[in-house]
């Protein structure tokens, strides 16, 4: 490698850390392949050690300490002594000679070539002090007086050690952990208080000259006060001098706030509580108090983390206070810092830094129990309510931003939502210490923020509001229905309130929350619920110019109308006409209109009025007036729409999305009204209902392709089996043929939850239809899923697999819906069974062969059923062959070789709840069948599986006295490990099966993982 006449090895280093983008990358690559080369040779610290020495480049230099470091860090234990004791000397030497100095540790060297080479002297340190090299920390405390570069690298040295081995802020090796133990315990046998000399010593005489070397020596010292004698510093010589430089001005304010770190280090040191109490009232910390009106943002911060320090500990004295005096003094110093903290959070912005929720909170938690705040605490209590009433305001500047939901309000909602959460449990915690003084603020609050200047108006409302919304988390049921108190003042005063700022977004959703969240409030005092429907009804809810705090409106009003209900009858006439404009949304809404949104808030006012007009208390005549005054407009317009012919695509999708949303609407309406209403007390109602569907089932016919619409009218099929009962039976059919028409996988899907929801609820009243359609799912679920389809595994992550797992998934469910519900004579109807084989197949095969053990679990539940309806007795059967096929292939398929797959892992729950269910079935089948199944299981099965001739017998003999009930036993597998089998399986009682015993190897192969 021809490198010209520099070294070729300096060469080489300056080119690989070459950044200019000059260098060739090809070349640039050999260099690097030619540095890693030299790292290999043998000598390799002598040359770095030389080049050390002899090069002035930081980028060589740089790399030969790096290098340095990852061989002792790697290769210490490969190194000979000579090499180390060479390699020790050198770097000591370097540190120290005058000639070094200037090159290396000068005034102009790189702080990364001196943090380097403290991480080399630290890697000595970790393996060789107190042992090997004792000296060191002396060495360096005898050649302080060298210079400042000297004490500036014995800083570097201390710092290094604290990151890379004694600080608990990192996650330590339990190896790291004792070798940090080992240096500590030495240092402070051998070294600390010669080192905290040296701090002392170097802040005193170079305060003046030379403030950055002296806030480096505080630093350090900073990070060692945790783990040294207390006294070394918590004493008339330094906590005078940290206090002078705190306070000095003519200082800079580096040196002030490192000053200021190390008295917070002597605060947080761990030590008892009375101690500790006796330390921090020495300490006489109301000295730095006039420094927090500073106009140095940087000396505030360092001044407002001590004090955070400190009011933190007070607090701790104070909850382990064991004595009255000592609870006294505690609360004496905690008076006196509290102003300061308060005034800090208050006037500053608060970073993460200052942890403010952590420390309210903290005091918060030491007046729990406290049967009477005084007249302190609850000022106290005031100040924390007011910072968490700022903190939570939004910045006026975004407020355009809110209201239009940009993309900038949108980010900053966001995060204003999630910096909130703190203070909002911070204010649940405040009141439940002091409820009536936090309601009271907040009544004050509101009051204060509804006559602020219309510069913070909308921010100052919004915080109040949302101060009420989540103090309502933390009021008991008791307290929300109780006819007096704050509560009685509050919410009247909320519901006739008329906020200046209601129109904005922020304001409008905040405030509706509220009325929703005390509704319960209302419940009891029914005397306002007047005053919450115009709140919903005029411009602060459903009519509000937002459309977002429109729809929220009516959400909320839905869920109002559902708490509230039977006390709504009396106001049906004024809710409906104060709707109406909202119901001619869907009533009277030209489809060639382009004004057109879509929206679907409107299906939750449509459910509100079917929870109102649906409530047996609302006369028949009225209720019938109302319903018909909704649903036949509804009607005419989709058929309407049906009649018109075909317009232009634009005008034909906005016509498709009206009558989707009309379907929508009649859907939600139809929620209101129960079964029993529909068709025994009212049946001139489900009449009304039953018009609806003849009309939306024609939506199928004129669009059957349309896959919205047809979802939307599945929806309604769906509601109108619920409410209308045994009286859907003639519409379905029409309804079924439509819905076949569709055979996509999703489709599918979507059909058989139907089906499902038929079975389930009418049971064996609806087997007529489910013989006409078993035919037609069988088919095309065997055309989409061939029975050896794999849907699992790799390369079935994707939109078409997930469509055909869940319907391979509902399809299962409807056969043991069939079988469960009195239906598996279905599979034997004369449309039925040409499919019977293949079907029985593909439940022997998922049984035995599916991954999901549900799925296995489910057919294998199929099974049993079909035994006990299809096999009478030993020799009497109502499907010829049924029974040999149950007993010559299932039971040993599924009941035994499925079991003994290694892919059967009893650790799994739901495996053993197959497993139980595998059990179960056994009992079935010798119920069933006797001694032919018996015979034929043990002695053509066990044999296969190599299973002990006792064992076989042992299984014949439990098998006959078993009772399935839920135990727990232990499974005993290999190297005698055992598996507990939880109780929520059915399992064998009291019984050791050959299938839990150590066998042969295949055996114990099936139990192990």
């Amino acid at each position: 490698m021809d490198l010209g006449s520099m070294d070729p090895l300096v060469e080489a280093i300056l080119i690989s850390f070459d950044e200019s983008g000059n260098i060739d990358l090809g070349l640039k690559s050999q260099a690097v392949a030619y540095c890693q080369q030299i790292r290999e040779n043998p000598t390799i610290c002598r040359i770095c050690i030389e080049k050390l020495r002899s090069c002035m480049f930081p980028q060589v230099r740089f790399w030969c300490l790096q290098t340095l470091h990852e061989v002792i860090r790697v290769n210490y234990s490969l190194m000979g002594s000579d090499e180390k004791d060479y390699v020790r000397n050198s770097v000591l030497s370097i540190s120290f000679s005058k000639d070094a100095i200037v090159g290396i540790l000068g005034a102009g060297a790189p702080a990364f070539i001196k943090n380097k080479l403290a991480q080399v002297i630290v890697s000595f340190i970790y393996f060789e002090y107190p042992g090997i090299w004792s000296s060191v920390f002396l060495d360096f405390l005898q050649n302080l007086n060298r210079g400042t570069d000297v004490i500036d690298m014995f800083c570097r040295i201390l710092n290094v050690l604290d990151d890379e081995l004694i600080s608990l802020d990192y996650p330590r090796s339990p190896e790291e952990v004792a070798v940090s133990t080992r240096v500590k315990d030495s240092m402070r046998q051998q070294c600390v208080s010669q080192i905290v000399r040296a701090w002392y010593d170097t802040v005193t005489l170079h305060r003046d000259t030379e403030p950055e070397l002296c806030s480096l020596v505080l630093d350090t010292m900073s990070r060692y006060i945790s783990w040294i004698d207390i006294g070394l510093v918590a004493n008339d010589a330094f906590v005078p001098l940290l206090f002078d430089l705190i306070l000095l001005e003519g200082l800079s304010a580096q040196l002030r706030c490192s000053a200021a770190a190390c008295i917070s280090a002597i605060v947080l040191k761990r030590m008892d509580p009375q101690a500790k109490l006796s330390l921090l009232e020495s300490l006489q910390i109301g000295r730095v108090f006039g420094l927090i009106t500073s106009d140095d943002p940087e000396l505030v911060s360092g001044v407002a983390v001590l004090l955070r320090d400190y009011t933190m500990e007070v607090l701790e004295c104070l909850k382990r206070a064991t004595t009255e005096e000592s609870r006294s003094q505690s609360v004496k110093l905690l008076d006196e810092v509290l102003p300061s903290v308060f005034y800090i959070i208050q006037k500053y912005e608060a970073d993460s830094g200052f942890s403010i929720v952590q420390l309210l909170s903290s005091y918060v938690s030491t007046l729990k129990g406290v049967p009477s705040l005084n007249d302190k605490e609850l000022h106290n209590i005031g100040q924390i309510l007011e910072v968490i009433r700022s903190q939570i305001r939004y910045d006026p500047a975004y407020r355009d931003n809110l209201d239009s939901m940009d993309k900038i309000g949108i980010e900053e909602e966001v995060q204003m939502t999630d910096y909130r959460k703190d203070f909002l449990v911070l204010l649940r915690g405040v009141g439940r210490v002091a409820p009536d003084f936090t309601l009271m603020f907040i009544r004050n609050a509101l009051i204060s923020a509804v006559s602020s200047s219309l510069d913070r108006n909308v921010e100052e409302v919004e915080a109040a509001l949302s101060l009420f919304y989540a103090i309502g988390e933390s009021q008991n049921e008791d307290l929300l229905r109780c006819e007096e108190g704050l509560l009685s003042e509050l919410v009247p005063m909320l519901l006739s309130t008329r906020f200046p700022c209601h129109s904005h977004r922020l304001v409008a959703l905040v405030y509706l929350d509220i009325v929703t969240r005390y509704i319960k409030f209302v419940q009891v005092n029914i005397q306002y619920i007047s005053m919450v429907l115009a709140v919903f009804l005029d411009e602060r809810g459903i009519h509000h110019p937002n459309g977002n705090v429109s729809q929220r409106a009516s959400y909320l009003f839905m869920r109002v109308v559902k708490l509230l209900k039977s006390n709504l009858v009396p106001f049906i006439e004024t809710i409906l006409q104060g709707l109406q404009d909202a119901i001619v949304r869907f009533t009277n809404i030209d489809y060639m209109s382009k004004a057109f949104t879509g929206s679907e808030d409107g299906s939750h006012i449509f459910e509100a009025i079917g929870m109102l007009i649906g409530m047996e208390d609302v006369p028949m005549e009225k209720q019938s007036g109302y319903l018909s005054s909704l649903l036949t407009p509804l009607c005419q317009q989709v058929a309407s729409l049906l009649s018109t012919s075909k317009v232009d695509r634009e005008d034909e999708s906005v016509k498709l999305a009206i009558i989707q949303q009309i379907i929508m609407a009649i859907n939600a309406l139809s929620k209101g009204f129960s079964e029993r209403l529909v068709t025994a007390r009212r049946p001139a109602i489900g009449h009304m209902f039953k018009k609806t569907m003849d009309i939306l089932l024609e939506v199928l016919v004129v669009y059957p392709h349309i896959e919205p619409l047809r979802n939307k009218v599945v929806s309604f099929v769906h509601r109108m089996v619920d409410t209308l009962g045994e009286s859907v039976f003639p519409y379905l059919p029409k309804a079924l043929e439509q819905l076949l028409t569709e055979s996509e996988p999703a489709e599918m899907v979507r059909f058989l939850m139907l089906i499902n929801q038929l079975i389930c609820k009418f049971n064996t009243s609806v087997q007529d239809i489910v013989e006409e359609v078993f035919p037609v799912i069988a088919g095309r679920f065997s055309h989409m899923i061939p029975m050896d389809a794999v849907l699992s595994g790799p390369g079935t992550n994707t939109e078409v697999f997930r469509e055909l797992q869940e319907l391979q998934k509902i399809f299962y469910t409807f056969l043991h819906v069939i079988t469960m519900h009195g239906l598996s004579s279905v599979f034997l109807s004369p449309k039925g069974i040409g499919f019977l084989d293949q079907l029985v197949q593909l439940l022997l095969h998922t049984s035995c062969n599916h991954s999901d053990p549900l799925i296995r679990k489910a057919c294998v539940q199929i099974f049993t059923r079909l035994i006990k309806d299809w096999c009478i007795g030993p020799h009497e059967e109502k499907v010829p062959g049924f029974q040999k096929f149950v007993i010559e292939t299932f039971a040993t398929n599924c009941c035994l070789y499925s079991v003994l797959d290694k892919s059967f892992e009893f650790r799994d729950a739901n495996t053993l709840l197959l497993f139980g269910e595998i059990v179960l079935v056994q009992k079935v089948m010798y119920e069933k069948f006797g001694d032919d199944f018996l015979i034929h299981f043990v002695s053509r099965g066990f044999p296969t599986a190599h299973c002990p001739q006792n064992l076989a017998e042992q299984y014949c003999q439990k098998l006959q006295v078993l009772e399935v009930v839920p135990s727990l036993f232990p499974v005993h597998c290999e190297q005698g490990k055992h598996y507990n089998i939880p109780d929520h399986a059915y399992f064998l009682d009291n019984i050791h099966s050959w299938m839990f015993l150590k066998l042969d190897d295949i055996l114990i192969k099936m139990f192990t993982s």
